[in-house]
Formats: C-alpha cells, sequence, structure tokens
C-alpha cells in the first residue's frame, strides 16, 4: 500500500508523458495525487496516462489524466488550466516541466531565431502557465515547481541559448516567489545534473562510441552514476507535499557533479 502523501491534491505537469516529468507523475500518482499530465503529442500523452491510471488503480492512489497542450501556443495553455479546473475544480500542484536542450554547438552557429524560439519553450511557456494557474493556486495555498539545470549555476560547454533559458527560469523562480508569498504560494526550482532519459539515450545513440559516452556520462557525478527520473520526481514530490517552509529556492539534484576542482583546458 502506497504512502499517500499528496492525496486528492491536483498536479499538472508539463512534458509530463516522459524523462523527467512522467517521472515526477508516477511518484504524485503513487502518492495518491490527481496527476494532469500534457505534452504536444497526443499518442504518447494518452498511453502515459493511461498506463499510470492503471497503476494507480492497482495500488488504489491517485489518478491520471492527458490533456494535449503545446506549451509554445498561449490558447494550449489556457485550455490546460481552465481543463483542469473544470474537472477537478482546483490546482495544487504546477510542475513547469517542458523543456529542450539543442544540440551542442558554438553561439556563431545558432541564430537569432534558434534563441528565440528555445526562449519561447524553456521560459515564457513558463511564465505563461504560472500566470494563468496562479488565480487557482492562490487559492489553495499550492506552489510551483520549475525544472531549470544544474547548468544555469555551472555553465556548459557550446550550449550558451540552453543555459541562458534556464538561468533566467531560476531568477524567475525566485522573483516570483518574493511576490506571492503574500499569496501563500511557494514558488521553487530543482536543477537537474546528468538524468538518464530518453533525450540521453538518444545522444549515446548517436555518438560514436556509444559505451564511452554513456560511461563519460556515468564518470561526470561523484555517485559514479546518472540519476534516475524517479529521483527527480521523489525530490518535487517532498517539495509540494513535506517541504512547506521553503520558497524561492533551487533544489540542485546532480550527484555532486559541480563539487571539487576539474580539468578546465
Amino acid at each position: 500500500m502506497p504512502s499517500l502523501r499528496y492525496a486528492d491534491q491536483v498536479v499538472i505537469i508539463t512534458g509530463g508523458s516522459s524523462g523527467i516529468g512522467r517521472g515526477c507523475a508516477q511518484e504524485f500518482v503513487q502518492a495518491g495525487a490527481k496527476v494532469v499530465i500534457c505534452c504536444n503529442n497526443e499518442a504518447e500523452g494518452s498511453a502515459v496516462a493511461a498506463e499510470l491510471r492503471a497503476s494507480a488503480l492497482a495500488q488504489a492512489a491517485g489518478d491520471a489524466v492527458f490533456i494535449f497542450c503545446d506549451v509554445r501556443k498561449l490558447e494550449d495553455v489556457q485550455n490546460l488550466i481552465e481543463a483542469t479546473v473544470a474537472r477537478y475544480g482546483r490546482i495544487d500542484c504546477l510542475i513547469n516541466n517542458a523543456g529542450w536542450h539543442p544540440p551542442h554547438k558554438p553561439i556563431d552557429e545558432f541564430s537569432v531565431a534558434d534563441f528565440r524560439d528555445l526562449l519561447d519553450l524553456n521560459l515564457v511557456s513558463v511564465f505563461t502557465a504560472c500566470k494563468f494557474a496562479l488565480p487557482y493556486l492562490r487559492q489553495t495555498r499550492g506552489n510551483i515547481i520549475n525544472m531549470s539545470s544544474l547548468v544555469a549555476v555551472i555553465g556548459q560547454h557550446n550550449a550558451p541559448t540552453y543555459v541562458a533559458t534556464k538561468g533566467a527560469l531560476t531568477a524567475f523562480t525566485k522573483a516570483l516567489a518574493i511576490d506571492e508569498a503574500v499569496h501563500g504560494v511557494r514558488v521553487n526550482s530543482v536543477s537537474p545534473g546528468n538524468i538518464y532519459t530518453p533525450l540521453w539515450q538518444a545522444a549515446i545513440d548517436a555518438a560514436p562510441d556509444p559505451l564511452a559516452c554513456r560511461a563519460e556520462g556515468e564518470a561526470a557525478q561523484l555517485l559514479g552514476r546518472m540519476g534516475c527520473v524517479e529521483e527527480v520526481g521523489r525530490l518535487c514530490l517532498f517539495i509540494a507535499a513535506e517541504a512547506t517552509f521553503t520558497t524561492g529556492v533551487d533544489h540542485i539534484i546532480s550527484g555532486g557533479a559541480e563539487l571539487g576542482y576539474g580539468r578546465k583546458s
């Protein structure tokens, strides 16, 4: 029997059909939450929601539904929020997880349009979801968790656009936490390091030496492995359910990747 630490709370997870978003959805459903996952892939989102719903039924836990949403589109985000409230009558937690990491390359090879598009996906979409969800989160004294990245703190080679979006997201989180404290809404961010996801596996598969690529990814952490999506999900669940005196904090989950001196040149 699962521990229903977040029973009957309503949680929206953007990009909830794969990777870290799916890990979060799994942990929240097992904790008894009613989870709304969204993505822009109807088949994938519906299948994952059905799988989570079946698991929840078997464990007498929470629930999961899918709502199609391209977070870059204002009307889709509005519909996501309104459809959630129409179904459940409330929102207790918003996890802004949808985003993308472009292939690594120097600034010369990114166009201005590339950067604007990434800003829309990784940053403006978070602003939009927060803006439309906050009237309901204020009613429940709920919380927001924004998925940032370790590289927002330490930088990353050949990733100037991605790092910029995540650095802005961490700063946005802190500013919003100040404004929303008066309403009892907590706003935090989570900054994963190397978490083994389908995107990581795609990079491994595309590498000239996949085994060496995987080994390099594992060796970047003091703990000698990549994290798993469930570990990020459990951190998010702790922030939502139990870290009730925590707001404006960026929670790094990295296996110690950022610690100690390393060869830089």
